[in-house]
């Protein structure tokens, strides 16, 4: 549905349903307001590595 038509729709409605389709376009819009941006460092110090991490693991020994 094109937006002329959405409009032209909305137009020909009875002032009651009016109504309930701008509360409805209202709480769409403010759902989209409130999707919060992405923060970078957020996990900062949360998350820790060990101090061996690049070692080369027990069970590949026999690989290796």
């Amino acid at each position: 549905m094109s937006d002329f038509e959405l409009y032209n729709t909305i137009i020909s409605l009875p002032e009651s349903l009016k109504k309930e389709a701008e509360d409805f376009v209202f709480s769409l819009s403010e759902k989209i307001k409130r999707k919060k941006e992405r923060q970078f460092g957020v996990f900062k110090g949360k998350i820790k590595m060990a101090s061996d991490f690049d070692e080369p693991l027990d069970d590949f020994k026999e690989y290796m």
